[in-house]
């Protein structure tokens, strides 16, 4: 099928069941999915720039659906959530801008996908080594009872004392956030907020696989009130990411359109499957998507796409 906006020709089918999927992805890890969506719509020959506009259009549905399931699970915190919103739209405009420096260089397609996959990889690595630590420890600590096996603490975190160390900076203004058990310094939150919207309009979506595991690593918050507030910012922050860059003319609408019909319902599955998984468990899992990502953008850098 031809989409006259994007000048690209892709199948609906394909689109369909790439939206179910990351629907279901970010539904249950709290990310809007572009590091899977950015590069399966980059495979099928989508330019970098619509590839990122477009991205951002379709995860504004899918993350309505998927933060009204978590804000009826519990696991959304709203005065967190608006706050970060703030910094997330800041940082948007400015990868935003970003691309279009890039574009008019002529090697837009080039330098994302170079930057993306530093990205992928970095998280990836970093979250296999906490997790797989974190999990570790637990294991231990079972292995060395002696009134039998002792549970894992739900949001227990090998990286927890920088986590600490980052909460006792007393850089005023500080927030207290009640739902999620924390007190900070409102300049944490916005810089952590203000990083993960500029990979947001640098690389799309809401760039949740920045912000969800800035929550926990640095704010401390436990991992599904970060998987659902997330998602709950994405919706302010994607909306506006979406507009500005439809300003520029990097959004194929009936792209995302065909996508959102299969989040919707992703989105809701993958919600409804938190609640039975612990916290490291769930950052655990999360590791191999980045490299999936990562691993689509070398294919397309070096398959004969026009870079």
């Amino acid at each position: 099928m031809f989409f006259p906006i994007s000048h690209a020709y892709v199948s609906p089918i394909y689109l369909v069941v790439v939206g179910f999927l990351i629907g279901v992805l970010g539904g249950f890890f709290g990310v809007g999915g572009s590091f899977i969506a950015g590069p399966a719509l980059r495979l099928v020959g989508v330019d970098w720039n619509f590839a990122v506009g477009t991205d951002l259009a379709h995860i504004v549905g899918k993350s309505v659906v998927a933060a009204k399931r978590h804000r009826a699970l519990g696991n959304v915190d709203l005065r967190l959530g608006f706050i970060m919103a703030i910094g997330t739209i800041a940082g948007a405009e400015m990868g935003a801008q970003l691309i279009e420096v890039f574009k008019r260089a002529g090697n837009v397609n080039f330098v994302v996908s170079v930057v993306s996959i530093v990205i992928y990889l970095s998280i990836s690595i970093f979250m296999l080594w906490e997790s797989w630590k974190t999990l570790a420890r637990a294991k231990s600590r079972n292995a060395a009872s002696k009134s039998g096996p002792l549970r894992a603490k739900s949001d227990e975190s090998a990286f927890q004392n920088v986590t600490t160390a980052i909460q006792r900076w007393r850089i005023p203004p500080m927030i207290s956030l009640p739902t999620s058990g924390v007190t900070i310094s409102l300049w944490v939150i916005l810089l952590v907020a203000f990083v993960g919207g500029l990979c947001s309009g640098f690389l799309g979506g809401g760039a949740g696989y920045i912000r969800m595991p800035s929550m926990v690593y640095v704010l401390g918050i436990p991992t599904h009130l970060a998987v659902g507030t997330d998602l709950f910012e994405i919706i302010i922050s994607a909306s506006y990411g979406t507009f500005t860059h439809a300003i520029k003319g990097n959004v194929d609408i009936l792209i995302a359109l065909v996508m959102n019909t299969g989040a919707a319902v992703g989105a809701q599955l993958g919600a409804i499957s938190t609640q039975y998984f612990a916290g490291p468990k769930i950052r655990l899992a999360f590791v191999p998507l980045p490299l999936i990502g990562a691993a689509i953008v070398i294919y397309t850098m070096f398959s004969g796409h026009k870079l």
